[in-house]
């Protein structure tokens, strides 16, 4: 599945896999909601509710597409948080990972607290 995530000043799409999480994902589409920055990351709502499943990791690389089980939000990181270590992009808590951006991540800089965001098909 491919999705297209929208804001004032750009957009990118994104790959997912076939998961639980990115198939509950699906069925909301298309979604408007409204974007939070933490650090280099944007996440935002998705008002889907999943559990954590195997695999869910809290250190990725930029550009992966992941779900914040705790916040019930999207997570797109593209470069350090308020807690990573260096340079990695460390989630505030593990999330489970659903795919990844096809374009540049660092687009994501353009993304300002309190965006809109529109997040559909592709």
């Amino acid at each position: 599945m491919q999705i297209r995530i929208s804001w004032p000043a750009g957009h990118l799409t994104a790959t997912l896999d076939e998961t639980p999480t990115s198939h509950a994902l699906g069925k909301v589409l298309p979604l408007s909601t409204t974007a939070n920055t933490w650090g280099e990351e944007v996440y935002f709502d998705t008002g889907v509710g999943v559990e954590r499943e195997p695999g869910a990791q809290q250190v990725v690389e930029p550009g992966t597409v992941a779900f914040w089980t705790d916040g019930d939000a999207l997570a797109l990181p593209y470069g350090p948080t308020p807690i990573s270590r260096g340079d990695e992009c460390r989630l505030a808590s593990p999330c489970n990972l659903v795919g990844r951006l096809d374009g540049d991540p660092r687009l994501l800089a353009t993304v300002r607290s309190g965006d809109p965001i529109r997040v559909e098909l592709a």
